[in-house]
């Protein structure tokens, strides 16, 4: 007599949280991927200093999305240390509302603004599907892997140099608008690469 089979074993249902942070990772990733675009396809067609009118508004919105890091840090949905996830986002956010926001002009007179989002956006391209690959398959491709821990060397450099030079340029018109502005901005000068 046949014994009846048993079925065959059944991988388990991926939770709600790991759900929404595959969503996140993917939904990310594919708007950096849209910057990113934006950044290669804009510069060379119209130079870095109409890059801005192109993509300001689309990489101010994508990165105001990472707000949504510091509440996974604050509530436990992921391990990340909420003081560092805070001062990443923070200092991001200034960036894109405090500073190319509020003073466009630093846009358009150096590459700046298109060197900053061109680091950011292959950065964040490569670390948001390296997130979703490992969430969803639980590993990862090797050339992703690999990307993910070396192009560290040459993004980070140029982020932090155009994100600095970006915060220089914005002072003088600040000085303008309030004193107050542009020490705040000196400020941030003086503790910004000790604090990255």
């Amino acid at each position: 007599m046949d014994r009846p089979q048993s079925p065959p074993p059944r991988t388990p249902a991926l939770s709600l949280k790991t759900n929404y942070l595959i969503l996140y990772n993917f939904v990310s990733a594919i708007l950096w991927t849209a910057v990113l675009g934006r950044v290669v396809l804009l510069v060379p067609m119209v130079g870095y200093w109409n890059a801005y009118g192109g993509v300001g508004n689309f990489a101010k919105w994508t990165q105001t999305l990472a707000v949504l890091e510091v509440g996974h840090a604050l509530f436990g949905i992921v391990r990340a240390p909420l003081l560092t996830t805070l001062m990443q986002v923070s200092s991001r956010l200034l960036l894109v509302w405090g500073i190319v926001a509020q003073f466009p002009y630093t846009t358009t007179t150096s590459p700046f603004y298109s060197s900053m989002l061109l680091a950011w956006s292959i950065t964040e391209v490569i670390r948001y599907s390296y997130f979703a690959f490992h969430l969803s398959v639980g590993r990862v491709p090797q050339v992703l892997a690999w990307l993910r821990y070396n192009t560290f060397f040459v993004l980070y450099p140029l982020g932090i140099a155009s994100e600095c030079a970006l915060v220089w340029k914005s002072i003088e018109p600040a000085e303008r608008v309030g004193l107050g502005w542009a020490y705040a901005l000196r400020g941030v000068l003086f503790i910004y690469v000790p604090g990255e």
